[in-house]
């Protein structure tokens, strides 16, 4: 099975102190570090935006792994990849048809970035499959997106499998990420189907023992 990259979600962090927070989980062996975007539109929740990337960009080595949760990604994709973002994610549903995705695909690629993009939970994973060769990644989302703390909605390892399969049977290099209630049980359970990288939040921030957390989220099942 293969071992998962690890890609500590900040929105579960403490704000206060988020260069301590960085230096714990990138000790701990962490190599993303997934920033959640949000605007309170596409999503009810707003988080941080450009100007807390581009402050942190430079202050570790980690990849910046970001999900910008947004109304309009052609506007904003290629200013995040800007101020820091080596991944750029962005969601299917907020596209109006297939020429947005390839233009917010092409500002992302054309500014130096690697795309991903997402869906929600109840959006069919078919739509994916037309941008996959064109993708870094995809996210599924097991959890509705813009809240942490949320329970695994087990669909989503059917979902996993299915783009696990199709990904490998057409010979694309396109990873699966996903994302909502990793923990010990549902992380290697995600791996077992096919998921390349998982984002924990609330599981790994806020607990002393983030070094055996982190070699459970590796542990096979």
């Amino acid at each position: 099975m293969r071992t998962p990259i690890i890609a500590p979600s900040l929105l579960a962090a403490d704000f206060s102190i988020l260069a301590t927070e960085i230096k714990r989980v990138s000790d701990a062996g962490a190599t993303y570090l997934h920033f959640d975007v949000m605007d309170g539109h596409f999503v009810d929740n707003i988080s941080f935006g450009l100007p807390v990337l581009q402050s942190l960009a430079t202050k570790h080595h980690l990849i910046n792994d970001v999900h910008i949760m947004i109304d309009d990604p052609r506007r904003y994709a290629a200013r995040f990849v800007q101020a820091g973002a080596h991944i750029v994610t962005f969601h299917y549903e907020a596209c109006a048809n297939e020429r947005d995705i390839k233009s917010v695909i092409a500002s992302i690629v054309g500014t130096g970035g690697l795309p991903g993009m997402s869906i929600r939970p109840r959006t069919s994973v078919e739509v994916l499959l037309p941008f996959l060769k064109e993708l870094h990644l995809v996210l599924i989302m097991s959890v509705e997106p813009g809240f942490g703390g949320q329970s695994f909605n087990e669909e989503a390892f059917e979902r996993i499998k299915y783009l696990r399969k199709f990904i490998d049977d057409n010979g694309y290099k396109t990873l699966i990420e996903v994302d909502g209630g990793i923990n010990a049980t549902t992380g290697p359970l995600a791996v077992a189907a096919g998921a390349d990288i998982l984002v924990a939040g609330t599981y790994l921030f806020g607990h002393d023992d983030l070094d055996a957390r982190f070699k459970a989220l590796v542990a096979q099942k």
